[in-house]
């Protein structure tokens, strides 16, 4: 099916919200002085937003690199595969075939529609393009 035909919420991209757009200056006017506030609370209790961000960036411990292990793979020449203690090879399946009696054949419809083909008269309708 084509993307044109999903909803909007399945796309891949657009994923970012746009600029949020207000009824009125006065709704405009109270959302910039709720965030105004919020942020004055963050800042009274000691977390501002980056300093959030700084601080658990230090927190974090920073990253060990070991280049020289010994068990490194490009030392390895060789890496012998796990023994499962099975032995042999396995077959392919053998490919089905019909084996019954109801059906005489595949017919081709329209477009290389294949189609079952159980009685004479399917057989003769189907030649003639008669549907029905």
């Amino acid at each position: 099916m084509s993307m044109h035909l999903h909803h909007p919420s399945l796309s891949l991209t657009g994923k970012r919200k746009g600029k949020v757009k207000f009824r009125n200056a006065a709704e405009a006017q109270r959302a910039r002085d709720l965030d105004a506030s919020w942020k004055g609370i963050l800042k009274a209790q000691g977390i501002e937003a980056e300093d959030r961000k700084r601080r658990r960036a230090m927190r974090a411990e920073p990253l060990q690199y070991n280049l020289s292990s010994p068990n490194d793979r490009a030392s390895t020449k060789h890496i012998p595969s796990l023994d499962t203690g099975h032995s042999g090879s396995v077959s392919s399946k053998p490919n089905p075939k019909y084996t019954g009696t109801k059906i005489l054949g595949i017919g081709t419809m329209h477009k290389s529609n294949a189609v079952p083909v159980f009685s004479q008269e399917e057989a003769h309708d189907i030649a003639t393009m008669r549907r029905g």
